[in-house]
């Protein structure tokens, strides 16, 4: 049986990686290969709290490798809130680029409403 999770969420920008990273209070991302439990895995890798193993994002692919042993190695609420805010940080950039402005508003759920606004750079 493998311990090795792959998701569907694609994750290919670095910038927004490396925003999402800062805005957590993370450990800087480093390009690397990275030893998971019975495998490497090669990208970006993401130290996140209490995990055992780092989350690796192939930035080509858009693909995550990790191992967190069914949360045994880590608590996946910990992977949620780096992917939401991945998310958030990469609307931000994207919006930007296109001259709109984003507003955030945090909700009770946990959740973050974005509002893009066409046209006003921030």
């Amino acid at each position: 049986m493998s311990h090795i999770v792959q998701i569907q969420t694609e994750v290919r920008d670095p910038v927004a990686v490396t925003s999402a990273c800062h805005r957590l209070k993370l450990s800087e991302p480093v390009q690397d290969t990275f030893k998971l439990f019975s495998s490497e895995a090669t990208g970006l890798g993401v130290e996140l709290p209490e995990w055992r193993y780092p989350v690796v994002c192939n930035t080509a692919s858009g693909q995550l490798q990790y191992d967190n042993f069914e949360g045994r190695w880590g608590d996946r609420s910990h992977l949620n809130q780096f992917l939401q805010v991945y998310a958030v940080e990469k609307t931000r950039i994207e919006a930007r680029r296109k001259g709109h402005t984003v507003t955030e508003q945090a909700q009770a759920d946990g959740s973050i409403k974005l509002t893009v606004q066409v046209g006003g750079a921030e």
